[in-house]
């Protein structure tokens, strides 16, 4: 039994991506508020007084709070598709999403406080 399944090129993959990319920008407020993060932490890496390597361990970091957002919201749309209703599973995987995002957060915060006492404090 063939799948019905489109022909995928690098270009189309590309533009699913960034088509994923938009929507969730549109339509995610936390996403929204991750990019802002992202642009402030990304602008604060490059500009401090530390070194090169210093600089690219805490502007990589910040990939790691926008990517679990986008799984997050995936999580969360995907509940959504499959009920609206109240479920317990539905909300213990919204929970795990959650959560997701709170300790991808935590490991940013780690992250930079380690590199910055690094750099400053020895």
């Amino acid at each position: 039994m063939a799948l019905n399944k489109p022909k995928y090129t690098l270009f189309k993959n590309t533009r699913y991506a960034l088509e994923g990319l938009k929507e969730v920008s549109q339509n995610e407020k936390s996403f929204r508020l991750q990019i802002l993060l992202f642009i402030v932490g990304m602008i604060m890496a490059w500009a401090l007084p530390i070194s090169f390597v210093q600089s690219s361990i805490l502007a990589v970091s910040l990939f790691i709070p926008l990517m679990a957002e986008m799984i997050n919201s995936s999580v969360e749309r995907t509940v959504d598709l499959v009920t609206f209703d109240h479920h317990e599973l539905a909300k213990r995987a919204k929970d795990a999403g959650a959560a997701l995002v709170f300790l991808s957060l935590s490991m940013l915060a780690l992250i930079w406080g380690l590199v910055l006492y690094n750099a400053f404090c020895m």
